[in-house]
């Protein structure tokens, strides 16, 4: 197969992904983390999203100071073919400080060579850490989308975060406008589909500090677009 063939075949895969609600003043006035998308993005120009973005393959060798809660994992390997809690953790991590500079992580060095894209994380003399993140949410994108995404969606409380919280200087130029919203506010702001969907959830969730024992999963196909839930017991088979 020519280089061209597998890059259209490339693009049109879907790659599993990773994406970071960060909950601020949770049981006061919760707010959110959002930015703006560029207006010439391929995948939803010009929306407000939560940061986060495709799982690399080197993600799954990141060393990772505390791993994801249980609960977590086991809702993560549900509806799949390989158990990707380690990368998908590492991976919601690795998004969250390139589109934030936000640090989700434990003091610590690094030992051995770093990846190149984990440098200026390693800079900060912090390792990665998953044992704050939430998995509260898993969608696929429909057919016929010029990106299609798995999905999986991590809540994560501020207080879990180093360093300062309105800091943005260390994010790269992905996401624009960054800022915390009122959760009561967010519906406002030009939103994905999907997007309002999750909020649901995490206004439901805003308030409770545990994992969710049941995870909602949005599965969109060439056959159907189903809304099933991820709760540790087998699912009936849709095919």
């Amino acid at each position: 197969m020519n280089g061209q063939a597998t890059t259209v075949q490339d693009k049109s895969a879907i790659r599993n992904a990773a994406t970071v609600i960060v909950l601020r003043d949770r049981m006061d006035e919760p707010a959110i983390l959002m930015g703006q998308r560029g207006a010439k993005a391929a995948f939803m120009p010009n929306k407000f999203v939560f940061p986060g973005g495709a799982m690399d393959a080197g993600d799954a060798n990141i060393p990772l100071a505390t791993p994801l809660p249980e609960i977590c994992r086991e809702r993560l390997v549900e509806q799949s073919e390989a158990d990707l809690a380690h990368p998908l953790a590492a991976a919601a991590i690795r998004e969250l400080w390139e589109e934030t500079g936000l640090i989700l992580g434990t003091p610590g060095e690094w030992s051995g060579t770093v990846p190149g894209d984990w440098q200026s994380f390693a800079a900060t003399g912090h390792l990665p850490a998953a044992h704050g993140l939430q998995f509260v949410f898993r969608a696929l994108t429909p057919p016929g989308r010029p990106r299609r995404f798995d999905a999986r969606f991590f809540l994560v409380d501020a207080s879990e975060i180093q360093g300062d919280l309105d800091d943005f200087t260390h994010a790269c130029d992905e996401l624009s406008h960054l800022q915390w919203i009122p959760l009561k506010d967010a519906r406002k702001f030009d939103l994905p589909f999907i997007t309002e969907v999750v909020l649901a959830e995490v206004g439901a969730r805003a308030r409770d500090p545990e994992p969710p024992a049941s995870v909602p999963y949005f599965r969109n196909n060439d056959e159907a677009s189903l809304f099933l839930r991820l709760h540790g017991y087998p699912m009936p088979d849709t095919h």
